[in-house]
């Protein structure tokens, strides 16, 4: 793949999952949001305006759902970094840059959770 800047990204995606340490999380499915951004070089998709010369971000949001909801974490940063290297396996990605929130679980916080990137290094 060509050095780029140019960048697919997916923002705030929503998922239901058991995601917590505690208790009561263990029980009831709660919603996190990830944030996923990855490098692909648009030009060549642009200039024959085909979705298969690029990432397919339907594709990608529908693979991170199946996964995420079939997940029973008790970490937000063991899930951002299993879905994390899902995306890398399965859309063959030099890079992704993932974040993890959960709203609500701090009081006095919008949101907590996790910005993490892994590489085509990380699945070895």
């Amino acid at each position: 793949m060509n050095q780029t800047s140019d960048r697919v990204f997916l923002r705030e995606l929503a998922v239901e999952c058991i995601i917590g340490f505690l208790d009561w999380e263990r029980l009831v499915k709660q919603t996190v949001y990830l944030d996923i951004e990855a490098p692909i070089d648009c030009r060549r998709a642009a200039r024959n305006d085909d979705v298969a010369q690029t990432l397919d971000y339907k594709r990608l949001s529908k693979a991170v759902i199946a996964f995420v909801a079939a997940t029973e974490f008790k970490l937000v940063e063991t899930l951002a970094d299993r879905t994390a290297l899902l995306i890398l396996k399965e859309f063959d990605l030099p890079w992704v840059r993932l974040t993890v929130n959960k709203r609500g679980a701090i009081r006095a916080s919008r949101d907590v959770g996790v910005t993490i990137e892994r590489t085509r290094a990380d699945l070895a």
